[in-house]
């Protein structure tokens, strides 16, 4: 085990290990992560291990349940379909602010996030290529400029199942190639409309964008197709009554 690990903070190295392990599917949702069983396995003390698992459970990836440990994170089906509403309907409000307010240095922030995002395309770097895409997302929200906005995407983000996606990769290994051309193509749409300083049209490729996740979620995590169009529905009324 002691080899997955990389030169990072130690408590960041253990926990990039459990997140491979989560998202390839080798812990399940449900499944505990106790602390001795990985300390003994990675040869590591018990307080990294302890803080890696704080670090799961604030990305929403693992939750702590009172009395009984750590686990990874189970999500009803009413769960990830608020959590999708969420996401749809504050990327679009976070893409129109940003286009209006983005500067040139957060433009090339992006840029460079992205490209980092061109050298992880294998199946055992999707765990890299995840958090690379949260942090794309996550300056996003930050070049918005509304603090409240930048909070409540923090909260949602780590409430949005996309950890479960990663692992639908994982089952399909043959889908990675298209999976992460897809994906650059669409977050390369949104930085060029940031640049075109286009509030409609980076409202427009943003929403795609995550719809393309609720596609994910209805063909390999089984959420019902009627449940994810309403929120969709949903959203697009509310854009369109804003503008």
């Amino acid at each position: 085990m002691a080899k997955e690990l990389t030169h990072k903070p130690l408590r960041e190295e253990i926990y990039d290990a459990i997140h491979r392990k989560i998202i390839a599917g080798r812990y399940a949702p449900g499944d505990w992560l106790r602390q001795e069983e990985i300390a003994g396995q990675m040869g590591v003390s018990m307080t990294p291990v302890r803080e890696a698992l704080d670090l799961l459970v604030a990305k929403g990836i693992a939750e702590r349940v009172p009395y009984r440990g750590v686990c990874v994170r189970q999500m009803s089906e009413k769960d990830v379909v608020e959590a999708y509403g969420m996401r749809l309907f504050l990327e679009a409000m976070i893409a129109r602010e940003t286009a209006l307010n983005i500067s040139p240095e957060q433009i090339a922030n992006l840029e460079s996030i992205l490209a980092e995002m061109d050298r992880h395309v294998d199946l055992n770097e999707m765990p890299q290529e995840r958090q690379l895409s949260r942090e794309f997302h996550a300056a996003i929200a930050e070049a918005s400029g509304n603090n409240l906005l930048i909070q409540l995407y923090a909260i949602v983000s780590n409430a949005f199942p996309d950890w479960l996606l990663y692992e639908a990769l994982f089952r399909k290994p043959e889908l990675v190639s298209s999976s992460v051309a897809q994906a650059h193509s669409e977050h390369a749409a949104i930085l060029s409309a940031f640049k075109k300083r286009d509030p409609d049209l980076a409202m427009k490729v943003s929403l795609e964008h995550v719809m393309e996740s609720g596609r994910w979620l209805e063909n390999y995590r089984n959420i019902p197709s009627k449940l994810l169009r309403e929120k969709e529905k949903q959203v697009a009324h509310l854009m369109k009554k804003a503008k």
